[in-house]
């Protein structure tokens, strides 16, 4: 039950603001250039900052466990390039590739997986390690497949496209802010405490204004339209991965924390992320949303159950 408790307290107050930015569009308060220019501050400024400062917060040094971010890293990486390859195999729609296959193996890491585990143990020693071996994986490759998969790219030659996408890689801000993380993390530098402050008000920001976005920008009878890349995506975002990928981790020998953050990993809600990647890299930003809205309201249902399955086997 406490699970349970806590899976609806983390799940259903984001479901909820997403229904708060669609009702202020609705009476006039934000409009659609809102949604755009906010869309734009939360990619280029917020979320950046959000994810530094969460790899910036713990010593990789001392916390580092090879095995571990080893097994995050590879079933990230074989996840995406499935998932990858069975969307151009059976996806008819080529343009919404991009943003199926984004809403199918990107997860809330870096924003449940710390908190979650910090309300069950009371720290999230292991949260910024699982982030370290999916959460830069999870971006570098919705940059290759957006760009890939983009309607101004499809019809250029491979080499093109291929550059395009390092281009992009490298000029990303959220990849940046990963990465200046991880370099702040290594050599455990600390930012003077007033700019510390600012960046961390820039990064508390970036999932609600997202989220108002999201909501804001939901076209509800597009979503229907896309009814079944929906459910497809969702299903594999929160239940089909975890199915594989926990037994190996259990057979590992991950418990506890480390297997609290593996089931973030696998089986939370698609990241609002996705959506703000789609709209500014010309992806189907209609679908990503309509698999953040899916995944994020069934998600206190199959999170919750995985937790419980894990409590009930003694795992955690």
């Amino acid at each position: 039950m406490d699970s349970f408790l806590y899976s609806l307290n983390a799940t259903v107050p984001v479901f909820f603001i997403m229904i708060l930015g669609n009702f202020l569009n609705r009476i006039g308060l934000i409009d659609r250039h809102f949604s755009d220019i906010a869309d734009k501050f939360v990619f280029k400024i917020c979320l950046p900052c959000m994810l530094f400062l969460n790899l910036a917060g713990t010593n990789i040094r001392e916390n580092f466990d090879f095995r571990y971010v080893g097994y995050c890293f590879l079933v990230t990486l074989i996840s995406i390039v499935t998932i990858w390859c069975l969307a151009k195999a059976f996806l008819p729609d080529r343009s919404m590739t991009g943003a199926f296959v984004q809403g199918s193996f990107r997860s809330s890491a870096a924003i449940l997986g710390i908190a979650f585990i910090q309300n069950i143990y009371g720290t999230a020693e292991m949260a910024p390690l699982m982030i370290i071996g999916s959460v830069p994986l999870y971006n570098i490759f919705s940059v290759i497949i957006l760009t890939l998969e983009s309607k101004t790219t499809k019809n250029t030659n491979l080499a093109a496209r291929m550059k395009h996408a390092c281009i992009g890689i490298l000029k990303n801000p959220i990849i940046i802010g990963i990465f200046l993380g991880l370099a702040a993390s290594f050599f455990q530098i600390e930012l003077p405490s007033m700019l510390h402050k600012t960046v961390q008000n820039l990064g508390t920001i970036a999932s609600p204004l997202a989220l108002i976005s999201i909501g804001a920008s939901f076209e509800g009878r597009s979503a229907i339209a896309k009814i079944k890349p929906t459910a497809i995506a969702s299903a594999s975002k929160l239940i089909l991965l975890a199915a594989i990928f926990l037994p190996l981790a259990v057979w590992l020998g991950f418990r506890g924390q480390k297997l609290i953050a593996i089931i973030i990993m696998l089986a939370s809600p698609c990241t609002p992320t996705a959506y703000i990647m789609a709209k500014n890299m010309d992806g189907d930003w209609t679908l990503a949303s309509s698999i953040i809205v899916a995944t994020t309201f069934f998600s206190s249902i199959t999170l919750t159950g995985w937790i419980f399955i894990a409590r009930l086997l003694a795992l955690v």
